[in-house]
């Protein structure tokens, strides 16, 4: 009750702004938000679903997630929550404990969490804080085991990875390959944004 009045006079005293175009009225407003229907990808080992291609308000809605705007993360969750099967688990792919640290959250799993609540499992960690954030492409498609399962057993429950934007796609494949080492049956994410 209280965090809802809290909320109201906080957009009230400072109205929440675009993170796409800086309009005043949602982290996300409609005209920045895609439209249907998904950007769809495939990657070495997984299908991945978009809404959008990172480029323009949706960059620059990617770019206030990344700041710390938890509004954007609000927005990007309302629009994935009917994304996925009733019988799949949603793994976020996590930041480095600095990018957490320097947020006060993590944000693909502040949207796994709000669009799919009980349904999300965070059990894979960045053993290595290795951000990709500004390396090529070479760069990221030669850094290895950065991530490891620490979340409960999967035995073979299928598994939705969700990940804020996908360059190369070598993040996503590397998550997949610790969720499958650790049982998960995982051949789908899902994205905010993704490269053409």
């Amino acid at each position: 009750m209280y965090g809802v009045q809290l909320r109201a006079i906080l957009d009230f005293i400072f109205p929440p702004q675009c993170g796409g175009c800086e309009r005043i009225g949602s982290g996300l407003c409609e005209s920045c938000l895609p439209k249907e229907p998904l950007i769809e990808r495939r990657l070495r080992s997984l299908n991945v679903s978009a809404l959008g291609i990172y480029d323009g308000e949706l960059r620059h809605a990617i770019l206030a997630l990344k700041s710390g705007r938890r509004d954007v993360a609000e927005a990007f969750a309302e629009r994935l929550s009917t994304r996925i099967a009733a019988d799949a688990i949603v793994v976020p792919v996590p930041t480095t404990a600095a990018r957490r640290r320097q947020r006060g959250f993590d944000g693909c799993e502040l949207i796994a969490r709000l669009a799919f609540g009980p349904r999300v499992t965070a059990g894979l960690v960045q053993v290595r804080g290795e951000t990709q954030r500004g390396r090529d492409r070479e760069a990221r498609l030669t850094i290895r085991q950065r991530f490891s399962w620490r979340g409960e057993a999967l035995n073979g429950r299928r598994i939705i990875l969700l990940d804020d934007v996908v360059t190369t796609g070598a993040t996503l494949e590397e998550c997949a390959a610790t969720v499958r080492a650790a049982g998960g049956v995982v051949s789908e994410a899902l994205a905010a944004a993704t490269v053409p």
